[in-house]
């Protein structure tokens, strides 16, 4: 006998494991049975081949044509039924009877395979029964990465997995199909693209068993969804007003081959569509879509329809496609009669043309895969500035930042002026997600003067200036962009309004609006590379609808105004200017669109609401930006909004999120050099660890990022980063570096118009006072946050201030800062700063409720339970008194009055004895 071995399947764990189950029962001494029922090209044959390959030294045998069988005795057997659904009606009849009838003490076991909707129901009821499904995109990758070794470009693949709807055998086909220099990106790809008719064969038998008027209502129906996106189905008027027969609805549904819902018709998996189409004969196909063109009542359809029956070059028919594609505002549509236009196009500039627009059309639907693999149909243009500027912003959004600047501008370069200007506006916000300042000003004074937009050239000519050091003047400019926020917002409603009432092709026509979705220059945050500003946000916050071109043609609402006016806010220091800006234009993306605005929208409002010390707020939009960001394929933006999340979770005091977003965010900056995001996720870890009583920690980690040098952070996060930092260096001793950085610290808070900042500074210049001025310093800080909102950066001033008043003894004056450090924190739901106050006032001698009871430590004094914690959580005796804020001979003393209190002997015993406790319940100060 020789042995198999087993294939490699993927992303089928819970179906291997059943098969195993069944071959280790035979191996046991008993019987079974497993019936896999799945789709055809689901891989049931593979893992009937699984199950042969692990049987190792017992036979299995494979029973493929209709016989009956019994067990002979000789030991463990297994019985492979391969396809069991091409049996004769008789066949399968006496096999189930032969199932029934075996004894379960029998060692044969038995696994048979049925292919879905082939079968009368009951025949094997009552047996283990395994439905496969379709693999998921991870699991479909993997497999495409096996069939080509490695070498299919990744915007082929990703189009290749989208194809094969999850059917590894499709899969499998379709790469077969291809030549190498397709499937590397090197030559065009097809359309439509070979392969797997044998697989849609087999997925057609289910519609030839259905009466003629269903089959031709299901031949209007896939073809009248053809140019539909994905999963929107088809128009059930439409297809009835093309001639379908009602009456051919019932079965189709009864059938499961289509479900009808909301006026439209949706079949059931996207290959019966596909099979239904190709079933059909070309002339069939042909008179479908032409009677679809007579049926419907909007041109761009009718076009559609037209284009799709033709089966030629037709110049006449693609420049009116493209024309009505140009006025036609859903995206999808637009990308689907673009795409259509250029298969008709002979002309190679020309489809060229369209495709790129096609493809631009499908990312600002939130389709990036559909806008690559339009892309790969262009091929290899090297002189082609359209399809530069679509693939650069396509990596901006999902790609390393420096590929995306280089691509966008080389697109500038090749484009005529208005479509070069956002080519540039593209590059300078991959410079700036790349920490690179002069990159990213370089790539604004490129831009020729914007006389159409005033406040366009308002934000250049700001930005500029800043960037080159010339902060006064530069904030004179970016005003202006708040200056007109005003009439943006009546704009806005103005706009509405239009598109609302507009003409049949809609005054929300944007002519040239394919490119013109985003000429917003970005920028939440951006700020002067020799003050050291840091604002958060940066232009990656707000590639929007530019506000110009929504409104000379009424659409949209103008939400990139909007971003741009928030962004000038946030350099200026205004941030609840900022945040309103942010929430108009959060609120024109979701009534106007286009959905790929929608994650950066949400982007750029949190972190203005970051700013504003709205921590709760910014955690739920960026939350939901990043379930936005991951629908519609946009990694780079999830990885801002990760760092968001991080930061968020820093003011809770919750660790554990910090650091998984944290991380997530670092895992992703760092491959595609998203400076700013990496920045924001360190400077998160840091106030965690400053929360939980680890400063030596944090002043390590910050020190990099706010100290000139190479390794510094993102120059829009540098000075935001710096009150940490003072906090956490002057703790650990390392005051030299936090007088630097308060120096420069105090040259940007004088720049901006943030009050916050000034709170701050005054906080820094309290912790590096000498004692005799300290305390006047503090209460100049607590001064400063009395005149302005935000609790957390108030309770931080007053806990620090508190600690201060402690430390020298003086316990009674230190009690009131330090409870309206916990009301502050308290309030914001800062929950670990909340406990360090807590800590402080026992320390102080005031009893606080709400924390947890101190069990075995209960005998202790309240300064001894902290060292006691620390001591059992693995921290030295110098890590303490660093943490604590005491002298090292003081931890000391009272570690050795702790041992002997609780009569342990070793830090191990001590440790032991705390978890014991069910958790050390650690209360930590810094």
């Amino acid at each position: 006998m020789t042995l198999q071995t087993p294939p490699e399947l993927f992303g089928r764990r819970a179906e291997i494991a059943a098969v195993e189950s069944l071959v280790g029962r035979v191996r046991a001494g008993h019987g079974g049975v497993l019936v896999l029922t799945a789709q055809p090209g689901l891989g049931r044959t593979a893992l009937v081949e699984y199950a042969r390959g692990i049987c190792g030294a017992f036979p299995s045998v494979r029973a493929a044509v209709p016989s009956r069988f019994a067990y002979e005795g000789g030991g463990p057997r297994l019985v492979c039924v391969d396809d069991v659904h091409r049996w004769d009606p008789a066949s399968r009849a006496a096999l189930a009877a032969d199932l029934r009838r075996a004894p379960a003490s029998t060692p044969m076991a038995v696994l048979l395979t049925y292919t879905e909707h082939r079968i009368g129901a009951g025949e094997f009821a009552g047996h283990t029964t395994l439905r496969l499904g379709p693999l998921d995109d991870g699991a479909a990758a993997a497999l495409l990465d096996r069939l080509t070794l490695g070498t299919a470009d990744p915007a082929v693949g990703a189009w290749l997995v989208r194809e094969a709807a999850g059917n590894p055998r499709l899969l499998t086909a379709l790469v077969a199909a291809l030549t190498p220099g397709q499937l590397t990106g090197r030559s065009p790809l097809p359309e439509p693209l070979p392969g797997g008719e044998d697989l849609l064969a087999d997925h057609a038998l289910r519609v030839d068993e259905l009466p003629g008027p269903t089959r031709g209502l299901l031949l209007l129906a896939a073809a009248a969804a053809e140019h539909e996106p994905d999963g929107t189905g088809a128009d059930l008027a439409l297809v009835l007003r093309a001639g379908g027969d009602p009456a051919g609805l019932a079965p189709a549904e009864a059938a499961g081959v289509v479900v009808a819902a909301g006026g439209r018709l949706h079949f059931t998996h996207p290959l019966l569509r596909r099979a239904v189409l190709q079933r059909a004969a070309p002339d069939r196909r042909g008179a479908a879509h032409l009677r679809l063109a007579h049926a419907c009542r909007d041109r761009l359809p009718r076009l559609i329809q037209l284009a799709c029956a033709a089966d030629d070059h037709d110049a006449r028919l693609a420049a009116s496609l493209a024309a009505a594609a140009a006025a036609h505002p859903p995206h999808a549509e637009r990308s689907a009669a673009l795409a259509r236009a250029a298969a008709l196009t002979s002309d190679p500039g020309t489809r060229t043309d369209r495709l790129a627009d096609a493809a631009e059309a499908a990312r600002l639907a939130g389709d990036p895969v559909r806008a690559r693999a339009l892309l790969s149909r262009a091929g290899a243009v090297p002189a082609h500035g359209g399809v530069h500027r679509v693939r650069g912003l396509l990596a901006l959004a999902d790609g390393p930042a420096d590929d995306a600047r280089e691509s966008l501008l080389t697109a500038a370069a090749l484009l005529p002026p208005a479509r070069a200007r956002r080519a540039l506006i593209g590059a300078a916000e991959a410079a700036w997600s790349m920490g690179d300042a002069a990159a990213y000003r370089d790539a604004l004074t490129r831009l020729p003067p914007c006389d159409d937009d005033p406040l366009l050239e308002a934000y250049r000519t700001g930005m500029c200036a800043v960037l080159a050091g010339h902060t006064t003047e530069g904030h004179a400019s970016l005003r202006r962009c708040l200056a007109g926020l005003r009439g943006a917002g009546r704009a806005e409603r103005a706009g509405g309004a239009a598109g609302q009432g507009g003409e049949a092709d809609g005054v929300r026509a944007l002519g040239d609006a394919l490119h013109a979705e985003e000429d917003g220059l970005c920028g939440a945050g951006q700020t002067g590379e020799a003050d050291g500003a840091g604002v958060l946000g940066g232009p990656l916050h707000a590639r929007a609808t530019g506000f110009d071109a929504a409104r000379q043609a009424g659409e949209a609402g103008g939400a990139g105004g909007f971003m741009r006016a928030g962004a000038a806010a946030l350099v200026v220091g205004e941030v609840e200017v900022a945040c309103e800006a942010g929430a108009r234009a959060l609120a024109a993306v979701r009534a106007y669109g286009p959905e790929v605005l929608l994650p950066r929208a949400l982007e750029h409002l949190a972190y203005g609401e970051l700013r504003a010390g709205r921590h709760t707020s910014a955690r739920a939009h960026a939350l939901e930006g990043l379930r936005a960001a991951h629908r519609i394929g946009q990694p780079n933006v999830a990885v801002s909004l990760h760092a968001v999340l991080a930061l968020a979770a820093s003011v809770e005091g919750d660790a554990a999120a910090c650091a998984a977003h944290a991380a997530a965010a670092a895992a992703g900056a760092g491959p595609h050099g998203l400076a700013q995001a990496a920045t924001l996720a360190v400077w998160a870890v840091a106030r965690t660890e400053l929360a939980t009583g680890r400063p030596a920690d944090a002043a390590a980690r910050l020190a990099p990022l706010v100290a000139p040098g190479p390794r510094r952070g993102h120059f829009a996060v540098r000075m935001l980063a710096v009150p940490c930092f003072v906090e956490a260096a002057v703790q650990v001793g390392r005051v030299a570096e936090a007088r630097r950085a308060t120096a420069e610290f105090t040259r940007w808070a004088g720049a901006t118009a943030d009050g916050l900042a000034s709170a701050q500074l005054a906080r820094c210049r309290a912790l590096l006072a000498p004692p005799v001025k300290a305390a006047a310093a503090f209460a100049s800080a607590v001064a400063h946050h009395d005149r302005l909102p935000g609790e957390f950066e108030r309770g931080r001033t007053q806990l620090l201030y508190g600690q201060w008043l402690r430390r020298r003894r003086r316990t009674r004056e230190a009690r009131a800062p330090l409870r309206d450090a916990l009301v502050s924190f308290e309030r914001c739901g800062a929950r670990a700063w909340a406990d360090r106050s807590r800590a402080e006032l026992r320390a102080a001698g005031e009893a606080v409720g709400g924390e947890r009871s101190p069990g075995p430590l209960s005998a202790l004094t309240p300064q001894q339970q902290r060292i006691a914690r620390h001591v059992a959580e693995g921290a030295t005796n110098r890590e303490v008194a660093v943490r604590l804020s005491v002298s090292h001979r003081t931890v000391d003393h009272h570690l050795r009055n702790v041992f002997a209190a609780l009569g342990v002997r070793s830090r191990v015993e001590l440790s032991r004895l705390l978890a014991g406790e069910g958790g050390s319940g650690v209360v930590t100060v810094g």
